[in-house]
């Protein structure tokens, strides 16, 4: 025998066990005794005081082995016991607010194992309910669809996340689960709720429409450092997207029109902004938008080249000229569907430059997108000279007047190939701006009284047709882009496998795809027959949910 050795033999039959026994019986008692009297908010505290006291009886005068066991009965006594009732208080506590409480309860409930998972999903769905009440109250105060203001939407959203993840970092420590019960409320109501409705592109809409007003240069954010935080906001509530892909179009979009119309608050906002998708999503998902930038900077060198070029050949040279190329790959924008009358003023101008554009680029096409150029115009008849800032087909109706002072409708489409009903739209524009005058039906006559404040006049505005066809045309190539996406992931992972599985197929075509956009089941089974009929595949003999990669 080792003398050495302590002997606790005696200390744990004697003393020990009587002790817990008495620890529990006591504890019991008191507990059930106090929320009798006593609310539970209170009871947490008595509890927290009660397991610090034991803590702090066996340092002083036990065996610290008894710790282990003692604290394990207290644990059980005053939490397990009554654990129900601090779950069924839990939504209380979160509807006020009450930050010490909640701490106290995440605190006391972390010690048992089943504590916190009922409460985690409490406030995933006290979350969720937060995030639709708030849409909801938006809708009330600022109607719905085409009406809901980007910013209010964004902000509302990000104010539920704002002030629930405080109460996960602050109340829950920042612990994991309720990270992610927070996540998953939010990736809830983010893609669904009153606003977007059964639309899946409402969200990645709103978002990418309020991230164009924050890189325009007319926002209020002026201090770099405001929009940089601004922009940070946006990408909180882009990690929630469903269907990234989405916004990825619509971004690209507001982004050539942007360019296009040289309307970026600064070339570091829209550099900053890409780097944080990529960040995100991959250099894949950005690529397309870098390229948009480098189509603008030899833009920028080929219309230097050209005027260079004109000065040193021609000395009528009067009109001020620039010129954007850009990569059909790349810019999410097309050509118009109809025919365009080339007005004799411009008519020189635009023959120099596309002899000029072959001899350099032998094998390229060029196609002229008159619906996104624009024109400035000099006034001659008027006391007061203006400059007309114009669309290219407000220009060419302009410059009809140079030759008469009225036209009739039919006589302004003949002259310029505008369709009739996109010409109605160009006309209503000139006459809100009181630059024609309409007084008998169909009949269209300059103004000799126009006059303006401003010298410089911009009639340049956004036609109605233009705007909603934004949307549609968005939506198409997303569709006409995830049959591509979906068919070589296929690919990608039969080439890999070998043979597989239907079910298993989509489950992993789903793993793979759902970063970027939330495939539908359906969609995949259709690819699946594609890829069957182009021989890319086959099925594996003798079975009926097999498939073989075809090398």
């Amino acid at each position: 025998m080792d003398p050495n050795k302590v002997c606790l033999d005696v200390y744990k039959q004697h003393f020990e066990g009587p002790f817990l026994d008495a620890t529990e019986k006591y504890y019991k008692k008191e507990s059930e005794s106090f929320l009798a009297e006593n609310s539970v908010p209170e009871y947490l505290k008595k509890a927290e005081e009660r397991l610090r006291e034991e803590e702090d009886r066996v340092e002083r005068y036990l065996n610290t082995q008894t710790r282990k066991a003692l604290i394990g009965k207290c644990e059980d006594v005053l939490i397990r016991q009554h654990s129900e009732l601090m779950w069924d208080n839990f939504q209380n506590r979160l509807d006020f607010d009450e930050d010490e409480d909640l701490q106290r309860m995440y605190s006391l409930l972390s010690r048992i194992p089943e504590g916190l998972e009922p409460l985690r999903k409490k406030f995933e769905e006290h979350v969720k309910r937060a995030g639709h009440s708030a849409v909801s109250k938006l809708i009330v105060e600022g109607g719905e669809g085409d009406s809901l203001e980007p910013k209010a939407y964004v902000d509302a959203l990000l104010e539920v996340h704002e002030k629930n993840a405080t109460i996960v970092n602050r109340s829950f420590r920042g612990e994991a689960g309720f990270v992610a019960s927070l996540d998953k409320a939010c990736r809830e109501f983010v893609n669904r709720n009153a606003a977007t409705g059964p639309s899946n592109s409402k969200s990645a809409e709103l978002l990418a429409k309020h991230a164009d007003l924050l890189l325009r240069k007319n926002n209020k954010l002026a201090e770099e450092q405001d929009l940089e935080t601004a922009l940070n906001r946006v990408m909180i509530i882009f990690k929630y997207l469903e269907d990234k892909d989405i916004f990825q179009q619509f971004y690209s979009t507001k982004l050539s029109k942007r360019l296009i119309h040289t309307v970026s608050a600064s070339d570091e906002a829209e550099a900053s902004m890409i780097t944080k998708l990529k960040e995100a999503c991959g250099f894949e998902y950005t690529n397309k938008l870098q390229r948009m930038f480098t189509d603008m900077s030899l833009s920028k060198d080929l219309t230097d080249q050209f005027k260079d070029r004109m000065d040193q050949n021609h000395d009528d040279n009067d009109i001020n000229f620039s010129v954007m190329v850009l990569g059909t790959n790349f810019w999410p924008i097309s050509a118009p569907d109809h025919e365009f009358i080339i007005p004799k003023e411009i008519a020189v101008t635009y023959d120099r430059f596309t002899k000029y554009y072959q001899t350099k680029h032998s094998g390229r096409k060029l196609t002229w997108l008159w619906n996104y150029s624009k024109n400035e115009l000099r006034t001659n008849y008027l006391n007061q000279k203006y400059i007309l800032m114009t669309s290219s087909y407000q220009m060419a109706v302009l410059v009809q007047y140079n030759t008469h002072d009225t036209m009739s409708l039919d006589e302004l489409v003949a002259a310029t190939s505008i369709r009739k009903d996109l010409m109605m739209q160009v006309l209503a524009l000139l006459v809100k701006a009181k630059i024609l005058v309409n007084e008998e039906q169909e009949q269209y006559d300059l103004n000799p009284g126009f006059k303006s404040k401003k010298i410089r006049v911009n009639l340049n505005q956004p036609i109605k047709a233009e705007v909603k066809q934004e949307a549609t045309d968005v939506m198409k190539t997303v569709d006409e882009d995830r049959k591509y996406v979906i068919q070589a992931t296929i690919v990608r992972i039969m080439k890999a496998r070998k043979s597989m599985k239907n079910q298993q197929l989509i489950q992993e075509v789903i793993s793979q795809i759902s970063a970027r956009f939330a495939p539908k089941i359906p969609d995949i089974k259709k690819a699946i027959d594609t890829l069957l009929e182009k021989e890319y595949m086959e099925r594996v003999d003798g079975t009926r949910d097999t498939f073989a990669y075809v090398a």
